[in-house]
C-alpha cells in the first residue's frame, strides 16, 4: 500500500484557525462527535453557575452539589457542526473527570465523575429534532467510583472502564455475560493499576487503552505499558518501560494507537499495532508546581510496535516541551498534536507557558528527523481542561482550558475560556482542493458493513495522479477529556482496485475490516484519501 509522506506536502501550509464563537457558556473539558455530525460538550456541575441558561423549567435540583443546589444553568450542551449553532443540556449529577464510550448503536455511554456521579451511568442518543437529553440511568451504577478512569469499546460491544482515583480495578458495561448477574463479580482487581501508582503525585490516572488486533488491550500507566487480557484476568505481556518522563495524569502526556493497516487480498493479514506516547513531565512535578516551581515538561515522543516479537521504544523529540497535549489521528493517517503547556503539570494553576503552536506528526515519513512539522499558532491558550476532537470534514474542533477551581474570567494570562475554535489542517488549503475527492455513493445497504464484505465507494475527483495513490480510511470518533482521546481508532482498507467511470468520476473497490477485533461494531467514519488530501467523511456502521 503506497503512503504519501505529509512532510511532502505540510511545508506549503501551516493551516488555519477560526473563532467559532467567543463563548458556548460552558467549558468544553469533555466533548464526543456522534454520527449525526453533532458534539456533545460538557463541563462539570460544580464549578457553581455557568453562562449558558436552560430552557424555562428546567432547572436542575441536586441537593449533594457542592457549588449550587438550585441551578438553572447549563453544564452541557450539543453543537452542530452544520449550522455552527448549540442548545443546552441538562446533567444532574458531576460529571467532572468523567469517561466515556460510544455504543454500537450510536449512543454516548457517558461514566462516572465526582461526588454524587462518581458511579452515575449516563446516556445520550443522538436525534435531528432537538429532542434529545441526557438520561441517567436509575436503576443501574457503577460498582465503585470512577473518577480519572478510562474507557474502550470491546469487541463484543461491551465498555470496559478502567482505574480511576485509589481504584484498582475494571468492570463492564452492560456487566459482564460470562453468567448471571449473581455470579459475576461486579468489578476485576488489576495489579498493574496499583503497581503504577506513585505514592506522592499518582501518576497513573487515566491510563491509556488501546484496543489490539489480537484482541486484548493495551495498558499504559506512568511510564508502564502492558497486553492485557481482560476476559481471563491476566497480563500476557509487559512491553519495557518508555525512557524518561512520567506520561499519565498529572504528569499528563497523550498516546495514539496508529493506523491498522489491513493487507493482503481481502484484507485478512493480522495487522501489526503501532502505539505512540508524547509529552508529560519529569517526576516530581507535580509537588514542585503545587508550590509555584514549573518544571519543563517532556519534549520527548516514543513509538512501539507491539506486534513485535521484542518490541522497544523508539524515542523522538518533538519542536517544544509539552504537557496536558491533545493527540488526534488525522484522516490521512497522520497525528496532530495540540494544546497544553511547556511547564508544569495538569492541576489547578499547576503549569505555564501555554503552547499555541499545534505539531503535525508525519506517520509515513521513513525519516524521524522530518516526522515533526509546527504548524500555525491559535491565540487562545489551551491548558487544564481544554480538549479537542476531530470532525467529519477534517477539522479539528478546540475548545475548553479551565486552570482554576471556579469559573475566573480575569485571571491573567490564563482565565476560564469559553470560546469554541476549529483549526483546518494543511491539506485543507484552496491549494490542495483539485486533490480533494468527493465521495458520491458508499455502495453497501444501509451504510452497513459486514466483517470481511468487499464493498465499492464512488468518488469525484478533478485531477487523479494514480502515481499518489487512493486510499480509504475508517475512524471511529473520540471521547476527548483530559488529554485522554478514547476509542480513537483508524484503520486502513484494502483497495482490491480503482476503476474510472467517467471524466471526474471513480469508483474503489475495498475490503472490509476483517473482525470485531481489529474494528469494533459501531459508527465509523470513512474518507477516501487522495495525495495526502482527505475527503469529507460520510459514517458507515460497521457490525
Amino acid at each position: 500500500m503506497f503512503q504519501i509522506p505529509t512532510s511532502f506536502l505540510s511545508p506549503f501550509s501551516g493551516g488555519n484557525w477560526v473563532l467559532l464563537h467567543s463563548g458556548i457558556g460552558i467549558s468544553a473539558m469533555h466533548m464526543q462527535l456522534l454520527n449525526n455530525n453533532k458534539v456533545v460538550i460538557f463541563d462539570r456541575t460544580d464549578f457553581g453557575p455557568s453562562n449558558l441558561s436552560l430552557p424555562a423549567g428546567k432547572c436542575r435540583n441536586d441537593q449533594n452539589d457542592v457549588a449550587l443546589k438550585n441551578d438553572c444553568t447549563a453544564h452541557s450542551l450539543v453543537y452542530d457542526i452544520a449550522t455552527n449553532t448549540f442548545r443546552p443540556l441538562t446533567v444532574q449529577t458531576d460529571t467532572w473527570c468523567s469517561s466515556g464510550s460510544v455504543s454500537p448503536d450510536g449512543t454516548l455511554i457517558q461514566t462516572g465523575g465526582y461526588n454524587d456521579g462518581e458511579r452515575v451511568i449516563r446516556t445520550f442518543s443522538p436525534c435531528d429534532d432537538d429532542q434529545c437529553d441526557w438520561t441517567e440511568l436509575k436503576s443501574e451504577y457503577l460498582s465503585v467510583r470512577r473518577w480519572y478512569a478510562t474507557n474502550q469499546i470491546l469487541p463484543d460491544a461491551r465498555i470496559i472502564i478502567v482505574g480511576g482515583r485509589n481504584v484498582f480495578n475494571y468492570e463492564f458495561y452492560p456487566k459482564d455475560t460470562a453468567g448471571s448477574a449473581s455470579s459475576s463479580p461486579a468489578n476485576y482487581y488489576m495489579q498493574f493499576l496499583k503497581e503504577t501508582r506513585d505514592a506522592k503525585e499518582e501518576n497513573n490516572l487515566y491510563p491509556f487503552l488501546h484496543l489490539l488486533p489480537d484482541g486484548n488491550l493495551f495498558v499504559f500507566a506512568n511510564r508502564r505499558s502492558i497486553s492485557f487480557d481482560y476476559k481471563r484476568n491476566r497480563v500476557v505481556r509487559e512491553f519495557p518501560a518508555i525512557p524518561g518522563d512520567k506520561r499519565n495524569y498529572p504528569s499528563t502526556g497523550s498516546s495514539v494507537l496508529l493506523p491498522l493497516i489491513l493487507s493482503g487480498s481481502k484484507g485478512t493479514q493480522s495487522p501489526e499495532a503501532e502505539v505512540l506516547v508524547c509529552g508529560g513531565a519529569p517526576a516530581g512535578s507535580f509537588p514542585k508546581a503545587e508550590k509555584g516551581n514549573y518544571v519543563t515538561a517532556s519534549k520527548t515522543c516514543g513509538r512501539i510496535k507491539v506486534t513485535d516479537p521484542q518490541p522497544e521504544w523508539a524515542m523522538e523529540d518533538m519542536p517544544m516541551p509539552r504537557v496536558m497535549p491533545d493527540i488526534l489521528l488525522l484522516p490521512t493517517g497522520d497525528v496532530i498534536i495540540i494544546n497544553g503547556a511547556s511547564r508544569g503539570t495538569a492541576g489547578w494553576e499547576d503549569a505555564t507557558d501555554a503552547v499555541l503552536n499545534p505539531v503535525l506528526y508525519s506517520t509515513y515519513e521513513p525519516n524521524p528527523t522530518r516526522r515533526f512539522t509546527q504548524l500555525n499558532p491559535s491565540t487562545i491558550p489551551r491548558m487544564y481542561h481544554s480538549s479537542a476532537v476531530l470532525l467529519p470534514d477534517g477539522r479539528i474542533l478546540v475548545g475548553g482550558s479551565n486552570p482554576h477551581r471556579a469559573y475566573n474570567f480575569t485571571s491573567y494570562p490564563y482565565p476560564t475560556e469559553l470560546s469554541l475554535e476549529a483549526f483546518s489542517p494543511h491539506y485543507l488549503a484552496p491549494l490542495f482542493s483539485h486533490l480533494r475527492p468527493s465521495i458520491l455513493s458508499v455502495e453497501i445497504e444501509g451504510k452497513t458493513v459486514s466483517y470481511g464484505q468487499v464493498f465499492s465507494v464512488t468518488f469525484g475527483l478533478t485531477m487523479y495522479h494514480p502515481d499518489l495513490g487512493i486510499t480509504v480510511h475508517m475512524m471511529t470518533p473520540s471521547f476527548t477529556t483530559h488529554s485522554v482521546a478514547m476509542n480513537q481508532r483508524m484503520l486502513v482498507l484494502n483497495v482490491a482496485e480503482v476503476v474510472q467511470l467517467s471524466l471526474f468520476a471513480y469508483k474503489v473497490v475495498v475490503s472490509g475490516p476483517t473482525a470485531a477485533e481489529v474494528a469494533p461494531p459501531g459508527y465509523y467514519m470513512l474518507f477516501v484519501v487522495h495525495a495526502g488530501t482527505p475527503s469529507h467523511a460520510v459514517w458507515v456502521k460497521v457490525q
